[in-house]
């Protein structure tokens, strides 16, 4: 074990003093600074780096490269110079925290259906794992029951480096053949893996394993979950926003999932309803529109693209026009369209109008949709001029 990394001797240093050994400037206008011995962990094996200050500089990420540990920072430190090194301990505990949950949750899913952890990120929002074989909501739960009974047990974790003679007879999970010296963390009853990262001393430091959600992911499943202090503060958010939803549907807590299906079942026959009314509205306007061989031209406020659809379907299939155009303000000073005819082709008509209205949008030989950023007179004035200048189907 290399001795000047402090945070796999010391795991728990929040301080440390260090000597700047080289200093450069980046790419980016950061440095990259380099020292005796470190407390901060570099980004690795899914694990975000550690962040804090060298000094009156803020160490922004760190990264191994061929060895030797870069700290990126944004000022640049005089090579030769004593310094102290403060962690940022809140977000380093956060990630030993959810790096060792993670330990726990993918031992016991690879002790109880043999698959593997071929995927692991720490993210801003979540945790999330990829395993090689496919989990019930069932399993995930008797799963999450398991972690967290490893957790109120409070075991020790250990960290060690065996012999290669020692190694060969470890059943240990690791994602690629290893040689040289490996770190094994092992937590009895949960896990024993080959690792680079940090992690909490005794399972009881972890607090909490909360898994969050599962999909189908290559064949497999992705788990996001979280850990500790972030699974308590998501639990937080969560019932802040099943509480203010309480509030607006008059519902108790327990009963806020079957009021939002209420609610979406009334608003599913109220656009039914709608859409009825709609139809029937637009059949009383087409009769008030004449037959006719010339382009027609239609404004209404408020309609949806799939009602601009409707309106101009009806119209052309009524032969009210030998093209309709149905057109609609979007509340951005532009107007949503829909072209429609039976016997020409609306392609062409829908390219001509974007290119001198500023649109966009195409569709079939039979309806074509999309926006205009134009003005009511230039909408007009060019669907006239252009409706009859493009080729039959």
């Amino acid at each position: 074990m290399d001795q000047n990394r402090l945070y796999y001797q010391y795991p728990y240093v929040k301080r440390f003093m260090c000597t700047v050994t080289d200093c450069r400037e980046s790419k980016k206008g950061t440095w990259l600074v380099r020292l005796d011995q470190t407390a901060f962990y570099p980004e690795g094996g899914g694990q975000p780096s550690d962040r804090g200050t060298l000094g009156e500089a803020s160490v922004l990420s760190v990264h191994e490269k061929n060895g030797a540990i870069d700290h990126e920072v944004d000022r640049p430190l005089a090579p030769g110079t004593m310094t102290e090194g403060i962690v940022d301990w809140q977000y380093r505990l956060d990630n030993m925290q959810q790096h060792t949950g993670e330990h726990i949750l993918s031992g016991l899913i690879h002790s109880r259906f043999g698959y593997d952890n071929v995927g692991f990120h720490m993210g801003a929002e979540e945790v999330t794992v990829d395993f090689n074989g496919l989990l019930t909501k069932e399993d995930l739960v008797s799963l999450e029951d398991a972690a967290n009974a490893l957790i109120y047990e409070n075991v020790g974790i250990r960290v060690f480096y065996p012999s290669e003679e020692e190694r060969k007879s470890l059943d240990y999970r690791s994602k690629k053949e290893l040689t040289g010296q490996v770190r094994i963390v092992e937590i009895p009853g949960g896990d024993i893996c080959a690792c680079c990262g940090t992690h909490v001393e005794r399972t009881g430091e972890v607090g909490i394993i909360k898994i969050r959600g599962m999909i189908h992911y290559k064949g497999g499943v992705r788990i996001s979950m979280l850990c500790g202090r972030r699974a308590v503060e998501d639990y937080r958010m969560r019932l802040d926003d099943m509480t203010e939803l309480s509030v607006l549907l008059s519902a108790k807590l327990g009963w806020v999932p079957e009021a939002v299906k209420k609610l979406v079942e009334e608003k599913q026959n109220q656009e039914m309803r709608i859409g009825v009314l709609y139809r029937q509205l637009f059949a009383l306007k087409a009769e008030n529109y004449p037959e006719s061989e010339k382009p027609l031209a239609v404004f209404e406020e408020g309609l949806s693209p799939a009602q601009l659809r409707q309106l101009a379907t009806m119209l052309y299939e009524k032969e009210k026009g030998a093209v309709v155009g149905v057109f609609s303000p979007d509340g951005n000073g532009g107007f949503q369209y829909a072209l429609g005819s039976s016997r020409f082709d609306m392609r062409s008509l829908s390219r001509a109008m974007n290119q001198k209205l500023n649109g966009r949008g195409g569709g079939s030989a039979l309806m074509a949709q999309g926006t205009f950023r134009a003005e009511k007179t230039e909408i007009e004035a060019v669907f006239a001029g252009e409706a009859c200048s493009y080729p039959n189907k």
